[in-house]
């Protein structure tokens, strides 16, 4: 990879428990946070995960160019937006307003690319995903420029045979991702049956734009009308796989030296990262996940990312 490529950084964020958030959310959608998948609080929880996030990221890929947060009319409180390095976008800045507000994330990453001034290279996170130690450019782009996709070793490859019983046990998310490998395969003739390693990942913007635009245009465009999850959503999962199937990316099974998924159920969130030393951690949380487990995030991260970044007031 070119030392000279700029790369930058793409989050989404949301504040779960702002009220005006809220309103809005229930006055569109009519349904109030609950414990299903789809629409569980865990979706839209803010436990402080961002301002730890741009710490690990400061700290540990210092090589980043800019760092955009995708929100819908908020701002961290704590956020330092006199440095020219971070960028607020809010999603009318780059969503159709027709389709707006949004509480679906699955429909939110489709516009990403449209971010204005987002670099050719550049990474995608959710606030929960952090940098662990030292990274540089060539953990996420081959020195031919095009992304290093991980993905999770999965049994679907396996039991191919049997996805259509598969797919009747699997939750939403899991069956979006099936979705995706069997539109690919469908359009391509390539099956790829590694799941999203569920950490920060690495895309072309032109490739990108292309998945949204044309190749999968009518599926993003039946979707993109869904202001929360739904059964039967298309998920950018699908970029992946056609970048894969095209060429343009590079296969790699993840293994635990260079991202780990943490369900914030566990208490032994740091005896595993010392364990691994992993180059990515995500603290994932879910719909099984209660308040006094999200009690226990932010102490942690404050322990391990002390030091104010350049990006917080």
């Amino acid at each position: 990879m070119n030392s000279n490529v700029e790369i930058d950084l793409v989050y989404l964020w949301v504040d779960g428990s702002d009220p005006k958030w809220l309103k809005k959310k229930q006055l569109i959608t009519n349904a109030p946070t609950d414990n299903s998948e789809m629409n569980a609080a865990g979706r839209y929880a803010n436990n402080d995960e961002l301002r730890y996030s741009l710490r690990s990221a400061e700290k540990f890929a210092p090589w980043i160019r800019n760092i955009y947060i995708v929100t819908d009319d908020q701002i961290p409180d704590w956020l330092n937006t006199a440095n020219p390095r971070v960028k607020v976008i809010d999603h009318k800045d780059i969503i159709p307003s027709e389709i707006l507000p949004l509480f679906n994330s699955s429909v939110i990453e489709y516009f990403i690319y449209k971010i204005p001034g987002l670099s050719e290279h550049f990474l995608f996170a959710n606030d929960d995903m952090f940098f662990n130690s030292p990274t540089s450019p060539d953990f996420f782009f081959a020195a031919d420029g095009y992304p290093i996709f991980r993905l999770k070793r999965s049994v679907l490859g396996r039991w191919r045979h049997r996805l259509k019983d598969l797919v009747r046990g699997l939750g939403q998310y899991r069956r979006m991702v099936v979705d995706s490998m069997e539109l690919v395969n469908k359009r391509f003739g390539k099956y790829y049956s590694g799941l999203p390693h569920h950490n920060i990942d690495s895309f072309r913007k032109s490739d990108y734009r292309m998945a949204v635009e044309e190749v999968f245009s009518e599926n993003v465009k039946r979707t993109q009308v869904n202001r929360i999850r739904k059964y039967g959503d298309f998920h950018r999962s699908a970029f992946t796989y056609y970048a894969l199937a095209i060429g343009h990316g590079h296969l790699r099974y993840v293994n635990r030296s260079e991202a780990i998924r943490i369900l914030i159920t566990r208490r032994d969130y740091e005896k595993r990262l010392d364990k691994y030393n992993p180059k990515l951690f995500c603290l994932n949380d879910t719909q099984r996940v209660t308040d006094q487990d999200r009690a226990r995030v932010k102490p942690f991260l404050e322990k391990r990312f002390p030091v104010k970044s350049a990006f917080e007031k």
